[in-house]
């Protein structure tokens, strides 16, 4: 046996390694001893090398397993030293990966399931995020997510049917559309100065008993501006002979504005562009008729045609021209404010009108001409002028105040570099002065009337911005259920929003609703439980019934 190959070695143990009395030599003397000396050998051994017998059996037990080790087809001392240290490594590398991991307990992935649908993300989409997060094991299953959300919308009808009556007295003025979601109609009702969603209900239809229906609980609301879609008309219609029936809040309504400027670029648009094709097939004819001449052969038929051509070209350019003027005459109509900065108001309104109606003649006018005609087109200039006539101050002071609104956002923001100032920025200063002189309470005053213009509502942008975070969930979601659309409602009231006018506040606290907490999933987690409970009681009840 080659005794110099030999590594002795001893179990991997905690706690320090004990200091050896003999040397490596002495553990081989006393195991030769043991395994190959003649009688009396461990007793002559144990004696030179200063041990006990059992040292020396113990030495020579430890010897020849040492030798097995490295000689027995098992695994080395340096591949189990290597192979340590790669599981050392291992074992840094994980605890520093935990270091870095999210702690996600079921009640997070809940909240983040809940949330990230609310915000408009569709259910495959969460998915994706949570395997991110826990990865492909760790991650709930699609029916499980699935099921949060529905337990999660049932939740949020409850708290909205807590909160809508608790609103019900704060919403004044109201943005009604309705939006389609595979063909089924969606009724949307918006408060223009906070943005509260107020409204938001899947029905089977938009016809005007339906958004009658809608409307009737909402008992304060004194004003609302819509399209003129026939449903929507009709319902406003029955809820004003309601309110007259029944001695409530008279319900004034208006046309809104924006989709009336909107058909009449419509109509614009489409009148320019017979302008163009006209014109360019007025250029082929002059184009033929030439060549006819150059080619010296008759052009009469060439040249009639030329002429044809370039006669409905000028008279669809004509046409444009008229009615671009007439449009350009009844804008302004729609304004707050006049060209001379004076306050509109609806005769001056109407008489704009009435000289722009001549020249937007034709059928396709037609629907623009029946919405320039229509009094609630007008209708907020008639609020505007009560809202400002109610204010406690003299005649004279609010329309100097009113004059330094209108001339305060004429001016630039900012001068230029080589101006020192310009014809606005001084007509504003003196204006200013003159308010400053009228009344030392100015400020206040000016509050006041700044509050009355900067609130009137001419056009239903309100709801169309909602409209259009709809169409963003319409496109990622197969359909839209009455718990989804009361889980992304809301979630809406209780968004802060991060910039404009609003920022900081969420629409809630806008409209003037007080509560504890806005906190979207605050608000959630009171009914999660008992929504939870139901939802595994029926499906219990379901079990049995198919069992049966």
């Amino acid at each position: 046996m080659d005794l110099n190959c030999v590594v002795l070695s001893r179990p991997y143990t905690k706690g320090p390694i004990p200091m050896c009395k003999l040397t490596v030599r002495g553990w081989i003397a006393n195991a030769a001893a043991r395994l190959s000396g003649r009688r009396g050998s461990v007793t002559q051994q144990a004696q030179q090398a200063g041990c006990s017998r059992q040292t020396v059996y113990d030495h020579a037990q430890k010897v020849e397993a040492a030798v097995e080790a490295v000689h027995g087809g098992g695994a080395t001392h340096e591949e189990k030293d290597r192979e340590i240290a790669a599981l050392r490594r291992e074992n840094a590398q994980l605890w520093e990966w935990l270091f870095q991991t999210i702690e996600c307990p079921l009640g997070k992935q809940l909240r983040f399931a809940v949330t990230a649908l609310a915000m408009g993300l569709s259910l495959n989409q969460v998915l994706a995020l949570l395997t991110i997060l826990l990865g492909t094991k760790a991650c709930p299953s699609r029916s499980t997510v699935h099921r949060w959300t529905q337990v999660a919308g049932t939740a949020a009808g409850r708290v909205l049917k807590r909160l809508d009556g608790c609103c019900k007295g704060l919403v004044l003025v109201g943005c009604l559309d309705e939006i389609f979601f595979h063909r089924k109609p969606v009724l949307v009702g918006i408060d223009p100065k906070s943005m509260m969603w107020f409204l938001g209900k899947k029905a089977d239809n938009c016809q005007g008993s339906t958004w009658f229906a809608e409307l009737q609980p909402w008992t304060s609301l004194g004003y609302v501006t819509s399209d003129a879609g026939t449903g929507l008309q009709a319902g406003i219609a029955r809820m004003q002979q309601h309110r007259l029936d029944t001695n409530q809040v008279p319900l004034e309504k208006g046309l809104d504005v924006f989709h009336t400027k909107q058909e009449a670029r419509r109509v614009l648009s489409m009148m320019w562009n017979k302008v163009e094709r006209l014109w360019e097939q007025a250029e082929a004819a002059s184009r033929a008729a030439e060549q006819a001449r150059r080619q010296d052969q008759d052009a009469r038929g060439a040249t009639h045609r030329e002429r044809l051509a370039w006669d409905k070209a000028s008279q669809a350019f004509q046409e444009y021209e008229q009615a671009e003027a007439g449009w350009k005459q009844a804008a302004p109509a729609f304004n707050v404010f006049g060209p001379d900065g004076q306050l509109n108001d609806r005769s001056w309104a109407q008489e704009q009108v009435a000289l722009a109606l001549p020249r937007l003649s034709g059928p396709e006018w037609s629907k623009v001409r029946g919405f320039l005609q229509a009094k609630e087109s007008f209708t907020f200039l008639d609020r505007l002028h009560s809202q400002l006539g109610q204010l406690s101050m003299p005649e004279g002071v609010r329309d100097a105040l009113v004059r330094l609104w209108w001339l305060r956002r004429q001016r630039p923001r900012k001068l230029s570099e080589t101006a020192t100032a310009s014809r606005e920025h001084v007509l504003y200063a003196v204006q200013l002065v003159l308010c400053q002189k009228l009344d030392a309470n100015w400020r206040e005053l000016y509050r006041q009337v700044a509050g009355v213009l900067g609130q009137t509502v001419r056009a239903s942008s309100a709801v169309e911005c909602m409209n259009s975070v709809l169409r963003m969930h319409q496109s990622r979601h197969r359909t839209l259920t009455p718990g989804m659309l009361d889980l992304k409602r809301l979630y809406w009231n209780c968004r802060v929003f991060l910039g404009g006018k609003r920022k900081g506040r969420c629409p809630y606290e806008h409209i003037g609703l007080k509560l504890p907490s806005y906190d979207f999933w605050s608000l959630l987690q009171e009914e999660m439980g008992p929504a939870f409970a139901e939802a595994k009681a029926k499906a219990k009840a379901k079990t049995k019934a198919v069992a049966a």
